[in-house]
């Protein structure tokens, strides 16, 4: 493995995280207008909508702070990979049947104002390549600086060959 990949890993975590945790955060504090987007999608039934937009701001968050302190990094990657695939889909769909609606993705959402154009691509392509990060760090898994690895939870770094060559040489 190439060694800037655990680097570009722990940056990569930091970004989703911090794009989770800023988005949960601007909807916690305003359950009703969360789940007003959700049901903007009209992809679900209005108890699930209801339900997905109440639990979607703490699952933000949560998996926000499990991506920056590096705690099950590997299963966090893969959340946050599976929504921002939902998110691409909910908001194609959107877009394929002329909805005119605010993303919610970070507060708000619902109806867009007469004169309020969607910005369904832009909001495609951040959270497509939000999914590509998500993918990554599910596929390389911690990074540097992360509790996995001080907990023993994801293996070790590997010794390169030379390294260990001049390690036995040192010490002999």
């Amino acid at each position: 493995m190439h060694p800037a990949v655990p680097w570009v890993t722990t940056v990569a975590r930091l970004v989703v995280a911090g794009v989770l945790i800023v988005a949960g955060w601007l909807k916690i504090g305003t359950p009703a207008l969360s789940v007003q987007a959700v049901k903007a999608y009209e992809l679900l039934p209005v108890s699930v909508a209801t339900a997905v937009g109440y639990g979607l701001p703490i699952l933000e968050i949560v998996v926000g702070v499990l991506l920056v302190v590096g705690l099950l990094t590997r299963a966090a990657g893969a959340v946050s990979a599976l929504l921002m695939l939902a998110f691409v889909a909910g908001i194609a769909s959107a877009w394929a049947r002329g909805l005119r609606i605010d993303c919610g993705c970070f507060g708000g959402g619902g109806k867009l104002a007469d004169g309020q154009e969607p910005g369904y691509l832009w909001e495609i392509l951040r959270d497509g390549g939000l999914f590509l990060l998500g993918a990554w760090i599910t596929r390389f898994g911690p990074g540097r600086l992360a509790l996995d690895s001080a907990l023993g939870l994801a293996p070790g770094r590997e010794v390169d060959d030379d390294e260990g060559d001049d390690l036995a040489t040192a010490t002999t």
